[in-house]
């Protein structure tokens, strides 16, 4: 094999290799590349997690407010039965004072 013959098979190598791997990189890219309707899929999924999120948080805070109100309610009416209570334990024993303060007044009778 002389030198032009030596050259010229490996410039024909070269070029194969070089085919070759230009074929290898547009198969990967080809299989592996993005299309516009996954891209705007995955901006409306984006989208609707967003708004998931934000509907979330407007509940959490809803519930945050519910929570402090039926609280605050919840300890008002605590303090109504505390002294609907009180009242009554005092009007049972004006009763028992107006009871007994009858019975004296029948018996000196």
């Amino acid at each position: 094999m002389n030198r032009a013959e030596f050259v010229i098979a490996t410039a024909i190598i070269l070029f194969i290799a070089f085919a070759l791997g230009w074929f290898a990189y547009w198969l990967i890219h080809r299989f592996t590349r993005v299309s516009k309707a996954d891209i705007g899929e995955l901006e409306r999924m984006a989208q609707e997690l967003h708004e998931a999120e934000e509907m979330r948080d407007q509940a959490i805070t809803y519930l945050q407010q519910r929570e402090a109100e039926l609280t605050n309610q919840l300890s008002q009416t605590e303090a109504e039965l505390s002294a609907a209570m009180e009242g009554l334990r005092e009007a049972r024993h004006e009763a028992e004072e107006l009871r007994a303060y009858i019975e004296r007044v029948h018996a000196q009778k």
